[in-house]
Formats: structure tokens, sequence, C-alpha cells
């Protein structure tokens, strides 16, 4: 007997959508998302395409009407819950473009639930388009099998972010001067967390020194490499998933 054909198929494009998704609901899809499909995948009626809206999960959608500049998708079935996202926060200082895109992005591979841009004194980035930074993480969602996308906030300096910082919330920094190593420090504070990162030229010391006198915030170090901000960024935050059992 020849082997039932997986359904929907391994190639079956897969794309976000701000609309919340449900069995049996009818949507319409256009702009780049429907060149993508119709244009680009070649997409006819009653093909299939993979939908997820970072709010209930990944469907199982059925083209309907196509037409040549946006097509009609009925929601099929849903495939799989939104998965469960381990609570680490990402505060990083922007960096140049295109490395606080990488950052962005991997953030979202990796598992992260929120991004925080962080402003310090060496920050050398005053723009942030926070627009381009989500489509980074959609784009990274999509690529990578992801049903939750990390919530992203607006700017903040570093002196407001350590004045309302959450009591419960473990802050591990950086700290090119040195600190606990990063695994060490992991394995040993269970429950919420967040990673800041400093921007190119590190935090300046009066900087260190606000960050230390904050109750939840230890000092780690990455190793004995100096690194770059953003491989800081994704090394550490792969050192946390793996304490917290998320690899």
């Amino acid at each position: 007997m020849p082997a039932t054909p997986a359904w929907p198929p391994d190639s079956t494009p897969r794309l976000f959508v701000e609309a919340a998704l449900e069995q049996g609901a009818m949507l319409r899809i256009e702009g780049a998302q429907a060149h993508y499909l119709v244009s680009v995948m070649r997409m006819k009626a009653d093909d299939p395409v993979r939908l997820f809206d970072d709010r209930s999960g990944e469907w199982l959608a059925i083209a309907r009407e196509v037409r040549k500049r946006d097509l009609t998708v009925e929601i099929a079935e849903r495939l799989r819950p939104r998965e469960e996202v381990p609570d680490l926060w990402l505060c990083a200082a922007p960096i140049k473009k295109g490395r606080i895109d990488w950052v962005a992005e991997k953030a979202c591979e990796l598992g992260v639930a929120r991004l925080v841009p962080v402003l310090t004194r060496r920050t050398v980035v005053d723009r942030l388009n926070l627009e381009r930074l989500r489509a980074h993480m959609i784009e990274a969602a999509e690529q990578c099998g992801r049903t939750a996308l990390p919530e992203l906030a607006g700017p903040v300096k570093l002196a407001a972010l350590l004045k309302d910082w959450p009591a419960e919330r473990a802050l591990f920094f950086a700290d090119e001067t040195g600190g606990v190593p990063a695994a060490r420090a992991f394995a040993a504070h269970a429950g919420p967390a967040a990673i800041l990162i400093g921007p190119e030229g590190g935090f300046d010391a009066d900087e260190r020194e606000a960050i230390r006198a904050l109750p939840q915030a230890v000092g780690i170090g990455l190793g004995p490499r100096i690194l770059r901000a953003e491989t800081a960024a994704a090394a550490a935050v792969a050192l946390w998933m793996g304490a917290a059992g998320d690899w």
C-alpha cells in the first residue's frame, strides 16, 4: 500500500496574519502577502496555506477565491495551539542598522517573550524603526515554525527601566568588567528573568553602578572572549534557555 501523503504538505506556505483566526472564518489576504501566495507560490483555488495569529496558534486555511491582487481563504482547522513561551525578556541597547535587525530576528528564533530596546549613554542609534524590527521577527517566526512572537516594547532609557523594574524578575546584565559565569548564574535563579545587553561601547561606570544597585540585578560573564553586542545577546539567551530546560 502506498503511504498516504502528509496533509498539509511540508511545502505549504506559512504566514502570520494580524486577524484573530477561528474555524470557518473567511479571511481576505492582500498586499505583499497576496503577491507572495499568488505570483510567487502560484496558489490556486483549494490549495492550502498555514496561518498563525500570535493568539490562538497555527491554522490550516484553504484558498477559495484567488484573484490577481488578493485572495480569500477559509479557515479549516487548527493544527496546533500557540506555543508556551519561557518568561524571558531581552533588554538590549540599539546598535547599528542590520545588527539590531539581527538581534530582533534571533530573539524570535530563540523564544524570547519580550524585546525591550534600552537607551544608554553610549547608544549610537538615535532612531529605531520598530515596524522594521517587528517585520524581521515575523519573518523569522514564519520560517522557523513559531506560533508566538516576542512582544516588542518601545525604547526606554536605562534609568527609567531600572526605576520601574518588577520586583519578581531577575535582571542578568552582561558585565564586561567581570561577573558570575552566565551558565552558573542562570542555573541558580529560577522564575521570571531578563537579560540586559549594553551598546557597542558597553555601559559606563555610572550606569554599571546604577544597575548593580538594583536588588534583582546579577552581573554575568560570557566567557574569556570579547563579544560584539549582538553576539552577546544571542549567546546569553541561548545559555538561559538551556538552563531553563527550553532546549
